[in-house]
């Protein structure tokens, strides 16, 4: 009982403190004059990873690397497969060609580099700087480029990722401090988790790892969720495709890197041999549904959230 309390209390203390530290941010930018673009990019992408983050280099600090890369893999399962799916059954998602070309493809790269990492068993220092590296010399392009060519499309959904969120009527002090107190209340709740996740897997008897692919990594979605939900809500669902596409390329570059950077992660064999893969699944059924017809409906919706119905009955029976 007192794992599945700090469970809850760390799943709460995720998503308010992720919630929190996503708008004072994003308030903070807006009165500094930050271009929404920017914003979009940068801090939505970020801000709604921050959960994850924290969690990650909690685990990876606690010497519990399943709980630690399995919050990303699974992560970036639930958000293609679940959040993904949810979204395209609640609407249709309109793609933007120009946003997939780029985005998608760099999706595509940074699975390809965290499935090279993760298969090698063991992610260095090393291994870290160059996913860290390749998500700078993304964001840097990206910039570059949406810079140099202001109204595409890939810049227009930047700016209405960055609009989705209401971040006005604060001074810049208070938006800083709602943005400190986020990042308390994120890591507070990351411990909670972290502490309640071994705890509950050692009292029922499933692996760290389990755990981390589905209790920590759904918990640690669902800014990515809200998000999500909003888009669509508001008849804006290429947002939520450029949501999902942004977390997960932040997730395996950002996330995995920085982590691995500041504690070298082993990858538990039960990842290499079988999540890693559905991970790599996900993306490439990520690209191709959004690839035939450039939308995303609530049949290709109704698949993914299928197939994750199905993973958590492998994982769990």
């Amino acid at each position: 009982m007192i794992a599945l309390g700090l469970i809850v209390l760390g799943l709460a203390g995720l998503v308010l403190g992720g919630e929190l530290l996503l708008r004072g941010a994003v308030s903070a930018a807006r009165n500094l004059r930050i271009s929404p673009m920017v914003i979009g990019l940068t801090l939505v992408g970020f801000g709604t990873s921050t959960p994850e983050l924290v969690t990650s280099l909690q685990a990876a600090l606690e010497g519990s690397p399943g709980i630690a890369v399995g919050n990303i893999v699974g992560s970036n399962i639930g958000n293609v497969l679940l959040i993904l799916g949810i979204a395209a059954l609640l609407a249709p998602i309109a793609v933007a060609p120009a946003a997939l070309l780029r985005d998608g493809t760099m999706l595509m790269i940074a699975t390809g580099l965290c499935l090279v990492v993760v298969l090698l068993g063991n992610v260095g220092r090393l291994g870290g700087g160059v996913l860290a590296a390749a998500l700078a010399g993304y964001l840097f392009y990206t910039f570059r480029a949406e810079r140099l060519a202001s109204g595409t499309a890939a810049s227009e959904l930047y700016e209405a990722e960055a609009e989705i969120l209401p971040g006005a009527g604060q001074s810049v002090g208070a938006a800083l401090g709602l943005a400190a107190i986020g990042l308390i209340v994120t890591i507070l709740g990351a411990r909670f988790l972290v502490v309640g996740a071994i705890s509950a897997a050692q009292a029922v008897g499933i692996s760290e790892t389990v755990i981390g692919l589905t209790i920590v990594a759904i918990g640690t979605s669902m800014p990515e969720l809200v998000t999500s939900v909003i888009a669509v809500r508001k008849g804006q669902g290429d947002v939520a495709l450029g949501n999902v596409l942004g977390s997960n390329i932040f997730n395996v570059l950002g996330i995995l890197g920085v982590t691995a950077m500041v504690q070298p992660i082993a990858v538990p064999t039960e990842i290499i041999r079988f999540d890693i893969w559905v991970m790599t699944g996900a993306a490439l059924m990520l690209v191709l549904f959004a690839r035939t017809g450039w939308r995303i409906g609530r049949r290709e919706g109704g698949v993914m959230l299928g197939c994750y119905i199905g993973y958590l009955c492998w994982l769990l029976v």
